[in-house]
């Protein structure tokens, strides 16, 4: 059976759009860390004679706990495994997810993070927002920005599971951190075989 030529273009026009955006922030995402590496360089090549009297007369700040953040952030599901099938994102079907959530910070070493994610499918006839997940997890601060999360998932779809996630702060500044994270979805429910995924996630928390 032919496809009408229109519904051809049309859904080549939502994966362009789809992919489109996940480059434009992309770029944003790189362009941002780089100016603040560029301005964390140009800070440290300040004379040493200057900012050795200064050293030790820095009072370092305590964070109050707990302390609540927002964030904003997109995932691109890469593959997802099950035992009869690998499906791959970007082959036939673009899918892309929003999450948005807030984390409360209970120490340095523990929170809990509440994330919603929108996800929004394109294929050759549609587009449409296609689930919504809540998943729910604590989380493990670790050192050098890294931590990892343990969420549940439930899923408009019918689906419902767990994820496990490390999460990495690769850049800083006054207002935002930037993150980068990797994800193991694990679905299981709605009359379909458990499935295994992975997923990549940037975005940024608010300070």
């Amino acid at each position: 059976m032919k496809k009408h030529p229109s519904i051809i273009k049309k859904g080549a026009a939502n994966n362009r759009f789809l992919q489109s955006t996940f480059g434009v922030i992309i770029l944003i995402a790189s362009l941002t860390s780089g100016n603040l590496y560029a301005q964390k360089m140009q800070a440290s090549s300040v004379d040493s004679t200057k900012t050795q009297g200064t050293t030790d007369q820095k009072v370092m700040i305590q964070t109050t706990y707990p302390k609540v953040v927002g964030y904003l952030s997109f995932i691109v599901p890469i593959v997802t495994l099950t035992k009869d099938a690998t499906t791959y994102n970007f082959n036939g079907t673009t899918s892309i997810g929003f999450p948005v959530g807030i984390n409360v910070l209970y120490s340095d070493k523990f929170g809990f993070s509440y994330e919603f994610t929108p996800t929004i499918k394109s294929t050759a006839s549609t587009s449409k927002m296609s689930n919504l997940l809540f998943d729910p997890g604590t989380m493990f601060r670790f050192q050098h920005g890294f931590t990892i999360i343990t969420r549940l998932a439930f899923e408009t779809s019918g689906r419902y599971g767990f994820t496990p996630v490390f999460n990495k702060v690769y850049a800083r500044s006054k207002y935002v951190n930037y993150f980068v994270a990797g994800s193991l979805p694990v679905r299981f429910g709605n009359a379909e075989v458990p499935s295994l995924g992975l997923n990549v996630q940037f975005g940024f928390t608010f300070n």
